[in-house]
């Protein structure tokens, strides 16, 4: 198992295969799994490994509470893909122990032709499976992210800082609802939702937008990430 070296280039796009139809590196929330992985990159994955870096900014944002995450931190060899080669060494492996009971091939010829069949129907299989995989419609994968946008005190005029927030346009960027929530002091911070197309749209992209509003927003946070 594993991801190889998450500093190198294969490592990182192994990483970003994985977590193509994933949210997390374990279960459904963020844990030690996440941590551990996490602290294993040197940066911030390249823009086009894009679910790497969705994975990578959402996790960001729960650095000051890395220790507090459910679960216990592993070896970074125990997370990741299953090794194939592995998985197929010990098939050979079986296989090798199974053929030394039989030291006579009393049937050769036979077998070379039961071969020839067997490459020839796995052949023609693969090209029907791959056929009917072509005219599968394309999925879509999307997030749906709650978004904390903080205004710099209690005098921010939030309903223009809203408006600013929903001004933002994006290809496979829909906005939901939103909300007000006291934070103290008798400062509110907004609270809204989103959905997101993963390929199109990235929590960095959304705070690059959202704080370039920068006489309103003062910060934003990633509340909630699911993928839908």
């Amino acid at each position: 198992m594993g991801f190889g070296d998450l500093k190198s280039a294969a490592g990182l796009k192994v990483l970003n295969e994985f977590l193509a139809d994933k949210s997390y590196i374990e279960g459904y929330v963020p844990s030690q799994a996440d941590v551990a992985v996490f602290d294993a990159l040197a940066g911030a994955p390249p823009a086009d490994l894009f679910h790497a870096l969705r994975w990578y900014n959402h996790i960001k944002s729960y650095e000051k509470q890395k220790g507090s995450l459910p679960g216990v931190k592993k070896p970074l060899g125990k997370y990741g893909p299953v090794n194939i080669e592995d998985t197929t060494d010990s098939a050979a492996k079986n296989a090798k122990d199974d053929d030394d009971d039989d030291d006579i091939d009393l049937f050769g010829s036979d077998e070379e032709e039961e071969n020839e069949d067997a490459k020839r129907i796995r052949e023609e299989r693969l090209a029907q499976y791959e056929s009917k995989k072509s005219k599968k419609p394309t999925l879509i994968a999307k997030s749906s992210i709650l978004l904390d946008v903080k205004p710099w005190d209690d005098e921010t005029d939030m309903a223009k800082l809203e408006e600013c927030v929903r001004s933002i346009h994006l290809d496979g960027l829909v906005w939901g609802a939103s909300k007000l929530v006291p934070v103290g002091y008798g400062i509110k911070k907004l609270q809204i939702q989103c959905v997101v197309e993963d390929d199109k749209v990235g929590t960095d992209v959304l705070e690059e937008k959202i704080t370039a509003f920068e006489d309103f927003v003062q910060s934003m946070d990633v509340a909630a990430f699911n993928k839908i």
